[in-house]
């Protein structure tokens, strides 16, 4: 597994299983904006597996709280860790899936992340822009696949 971040030795991280999505449509790639009182960044949508979730269902909930899309997962692409920092200063190791999906609905009323709107962004700008090397990483590996 591919390892992003730095991790710095004097904090601790918790460590947070995770799982993200690569969805195409019409050559544009799903990405959120999430607005911080620091700046908006772009994430893959996707996010923590919470309790006893395997990485589809966490995939599945994350797409509907933080875009009003459902989606089918299809492929899990690969696997990656990333230290970082949330927006609120906890030290977090993400580690999990990034799997392709497809949509299947939309209910943008079933979105419930205030701060998180749906984009579609070409991919080399969102590559340029995606706020964690494993989420450029991860679309990098199904752009190379893609073509």
């Amino acid at each position: 597994m591919l390892q992003f971040g730095v991790r710095n030795p004097a904090l601790h991280y918790r460590h947070r299983a995770t799982a993200f999505g690569v969805v195409e449509r019409d050559g544009l790639i799903a990405c959120v904006r999430v607005e911080r009182s620091n700046g908006p960044y772009f994430d893959l949508p996707g996010g923590a597996v919470d309790g006893e979730e395997t990485e589809v269902q966490a995939l599945v909930r994350e797409f509907i709280e933080e875009t009003g899309l459902t989606v089918a997962p299809l492929n899990r692409i690969t696997e990656a860790g990333q230290y970082h920092l949330k927006s609120t200063g906890e030290p977090l190791y993400n580690v999990g899936g990034f799997w392709t999906a497809s949509v299947t609905a939309e209910n943008p009323d079933a979105k419930c992340e205030d701060d998180h709107t749906l984009v579609w962004l070409e991919p080399t700008f969102a590559l340029s822009r995606l706020r964690h090397d494993a989420h450029a990483w991860a679309l990098a590996v199904w752009l190379r696949r893609a073509s």
